[in-house]
């Protein structure tokens, strides 16, 4: 409360409480000068001078905008500095895709969103429509002249082109046309081309996973992107690109119709790599085809006959001659006629050994290992597109006969790579994942017993060394596997013309239970050369992979203890397996 002297002046009234005496010092120094300010105008009237008057208005739009100003500059370095990214890609543009970037397990990057911009024109600002579209074409010659012309001689503003780069955007905007405007758009964007492609896959427009791992992790990375964070994926982009390599040049050398490539961690399940062929198939064969594959499922009718001890490596079977199931006479493509032993039956590719191992085991545990190999099942992976497979309606001795060599049961190959997985990592099956670290939250289950699994692991390896697998050696890493041949069924028949050639490996064979193993799977549908059996058609590519990956995964060339003890040996035969009927 104040009042007026008798010269005019307003002072405090007497014995009134001090504005801000309860108040800490600089807000008492603060309301002191709004009072100071608040009454400068009236003492300079009092006092008769009016420049005072003047002055002090002055002042005080000069502090109302200083203040303004120091706000807006405050406000400008914090938006600046300490403002968090809503998502990736979104700063300046409100409709920015929210998706993370997808990397290899390596950090490497496989696809991103990059700002383009959505060209646009309103006819009624453009004076020179000819000259417009002489310009734009020239600027911009991917731009559709009938669209342009639509455009311009239009009645409203409209979209002209998509997806402008920043470069091709600056190319327009110099060209300083009345009516011209462009509208951010993020686009997903893979700048690896068609390395990975069906790993990968695709994002449509809208921000949404349509294929491959963008469908499959789909939330994860928009999750992933509102927080900035990368999604990295189980592929190894090196071991990637030699397995492309190497898996398209053996087919267009073979002429293959088509070829599939799969390398895993066996004791984790992680996919390194993953491939198609043809690139420009709209169909990932990895994991929606299925394929009968021949003399591969040998490793699991002798693996189940170990494991139920139903057989050992002492077992004699004999071949000597046709086994009979009925009317129907299981025969042997490379005849022995002699007993053999189990290895023999192995390294023989032996149809008569192993029907008599399926017919002895009997349906029930036949299908019941086949169910622990994921035989059975589609392949738990990520991947939308897993296919289910054909499987058998009833397990007869006859349809037994036929799974023990491969025919009467149809999977994907990812299935088969799984499978391997399972009977090399010491007996786990692990699901096959194209998540770093492999599928979370996922109890390997047990399959065969480890004695097993070392079993076959040494059957493997004597079979690249001295049987049916000899070119899918790498010296020094010690790869071990087993060869595949089935004709296709053609309206109704098995023709020789239409077959598929496959070879399963893993390497290295050797050392304790626990050493980490990789797993390459080779599958060539319909070669054109002969022979068109894994052995010509798939062996040598694993090798190739085996010697050009291994320094990528530190497998160290070393000493071979099977080679020595067996020698360099190329068998007197080929595996060369037909229907078996």
């Amino acid at each position: 409360m104040s009042v007026q002297d008798h010269r005019g002046h307003f002072r405090p009234t007497p014995g009134a409480e001090p504005i801000g005496r309860a108040l800490s010092p600089w807000l008492r120094w603060a309301a002191s000068a709004v009072w100071w300010v608040e009454h400068a105008f009236e003492r300079a009237r009092a006092d008769a001078r009016p420049e005072e008057d003047t002055r002090v208005r002055i002042f005080l739009v000069m502090a109302v905008f200083s203040v303004v100003f120091v706000g807006l500059g405050i406000g400008a370095v914090r938006a600046a500095l300490f403002v968090e990214k809503s998502g990736v890609g979104s700063a300046g543009n409100p409709d920015a895709l929210i998706r993370a970037d997808l990397v290899d397990r390596n950090g490497v990057l496989l696809a991103t969103n990059i700002t383009h911009y959505g060209l646009y024109i309103d006819p009624a600002e453009v004076w020179d429509r000819a000259l417009a579209i002489r310009e734009l074409r020239r600027a911009l010659p991917r731009i559709k002249s009938d669209r342009l012309r639509t455009v311009l001689f239009g009645e409203r503003r409209a979209l002209v082109a998509q997806s402008l780069t920043p470069a091709e955007r600056a190319a327009v905007h110099a060209l300083a046309l009345g009516g011209i405007s462009f509208e951010p758009e993020d686009r997903r964007v893979y700048p690896m081309d068609q390395s990975a492609t069906f790993v990968i896959g695709q994002a449509d427009s809208g921000g949404m996973g349509i294929t491959g791992a963008e469908l499959a992790f789909n939330d994860e990375i928009r999750a992933a992107g509102a927080v900035s964070r990368d999604f990295p994926l189980s592929i190894d982009l090196r071991v990637q690109g030699v397995l492309e390599n190497e898996l398209y040049a053996a087919a267009r050398e073979n002429g293959s119709k088509g070829a599939v490539g799969i390398i895993a961690d066996t004791s984790t399940g992680e996919v390194l790599g993953m491939a198609s062929y043809p690139q420009d198939s709209q169909v990932n064969r990895a994991v929606a085809s299925v394929y009968e594959m021949g003399s591969v499922f040998k490793t699991f009718t002798i693996a189940a006959a170990v494991d139920t001890g139903r057989a050992d490596m002492n077992t004699m079977i004999d071949a000597s001659r046709a086994y009979m199931i009925g009317n129907r006479a299981i025969k042997d493509f490379h005849a022995t006629n002699r007993v053999l032993s189990l290895e023999e039956v192995y390294l023989h590719s032996s149809n008569i050994g192993t029907t008599q191992l399926a017919v002895g085991m009997g349906g029930d545990v036949m299908r019941d290992y086949f169910t622990r190999f994921g035989l059975l099942a589609k392949a738990p992976i990520e991947l939308r597109e897993s296919a289910r497979p054909i499987r058998p309606r009833e397990w007869s001795d006859t349809t037994l006969a036929s799974l023990s060599f491969g025919y009467g049961i149809s999977i994907t190959p990812a299935q088969m790579s799984a499978a391997m997985g399972a009977l090399t990592n010491g007996g786990r099956y692990v699901p096959l994942s194209l998540r770093k670290g492999g599928a979370p939250n996922v109890e390997p289950r047990r399959v065969i017993s480890e004695q097993t699994s070392l079993t076959m692991l040494d059957l493997m390896r004597r079979n690249v060394v001295n049987g049916s697998g000899t070119r899918a050696d790498a010296p020094g890493l010690r790869v071990g596997g087993k060869t595949g041949s089935a004709n296709k069924l053609v309206n109704g028949r098995y023709q020789a013309s239409h077959a598929v050639g496959t070879f399963a490996a893993v390497f290295p064979t050797d050392g304790p239970i626990n050493t980490r193993r990789y797993s390459i799977l080779i599958l060539m549908d319909e070669p054109q050369t002969y022979p068109r059996t894994g052995g010509f058609v798939a062996a040598p590519a694993v090798g190739r992979i085996a010697a050009r990956i291994a320094p990528f995964l530190g497998v160290q060339r070393g000493a071979d203890a099977w080679r020595d003890a067996l020698g360099e040996k190329v068998p007197a035969f080929e595996d060369v397996e037909g229907d078996g009927r």
